[in-house]
This record gives structure tokens, sequence and C-alpha cells, in this order.
């Protein structure tokens, strides 16, 4: 208790990107090298999502190109059931069921809108705003109850 705190303060900090102090204890050294370990990980897992995110939205581009030359409609809600069922179905875990639906979702609403819009506007850099550019939009999915951003215009 005599150092008030500060110990944990400097813990904290290394612990979570701070950087280590050359006077840190030799534990919080390995805590920081593990800690960065991990981060490194991490980072080179997102590094994939990316990449894979954005091969995805280039198919739903496509296939948004093939709806609109066949006069389909963008929405296809038996698809997109097929999707979450089939994630759900894939997931081992640690992530819940309920966790892998609203990551699907969103992935699935982002798709959708770029289905609708084309790649009008998209691309590295361009920012949408939160609403994906749907300004106005408060309709939901039908059956959902989650936002759609285009009415009932969307697919998976």
């Amino acid at each position: 208790m005599s150092d008030g705190g500060g110990g944990d303060r400097r813990e904290a900090r290394s612990a979570d990107g701070g950087g280590g102090t050359s006077d840190a204890s030799p534990e919080q050294r390995v805590l920081d090298r593990a800690m960065k370990r991990l981060r490194d990980n991490i980072d080179q897992v997102d590094s994939v999502l990316v990449k894979l995110l954005n091969q995805r939205a280039q198919w739903a581009l496509d296939i948004g190109e093939v709806k609109k030359g066949a006069n389909l409609p963008i929405y296809q809600p038996d698809r997109e059931k097929a999707v979450l069922a089939r994630v759900q179905q894939l997931n081992r875990g640690p992530l819940g069921q309920a966790a892998v639906q609203r990551l699907f979702e969103r992935i699935i609403d982002e798709s959708r809108r770029l289905e609708r819009i084309g790649g009008d506007g998209e691309g590295p850099g361009t920012e949408q705003g939160a609403n994906g550019g749907a300004a106005g939009s408060s309709t939901s999915t039908p059956g959902s109850g989650r936002p759609d951003p285009g009415g009932k215009d969307g697919a998976a």
C-alpha cells in the first residue's frame, strides 16, 4: 500500500499497450510481451477479416448486378435465413449463437446495401455515415425487427 497505487497504473498502462518502463518488474515484462504477442495475433486476424469481408462485398456487388439485370428483388428473406442458419451451424465458439447471428446480420445488411447501390460512392476511405448513406430510413427487414437500409430492398 505504500506505493499509493502507482504500480497498478503502470501495470495497466503497460498491459494495454502503453509500453513497459525500464524499471518494470520481470513479471511485468513477461506480461507486456504476452499482451503484445496476443494483440499482434488479433491484428493479423483483423487483416484477414478485412480482406475476406471485402471479397464477400465484391461478390454481393456482383450478385446485385445480376439481380438488377434479371429484374429480381434485392431482398430475399429465405436466403438471409439460410445464411444465418448455416453460419450458426458452423459456429463452434467461443462466440455464442446470438453473437454470431448479430455479426452476420450486420454483414448481410451491408451486403444488401451494396447490392442496392452498387459500387457508387464506395471505396477505401469513403465515409458513408453510420446509416450507410440511407438518411432517414427507419423501416425494418420483415420478420427480423432490425433496420433495413433500403426499405424492402435487400438481400444476403
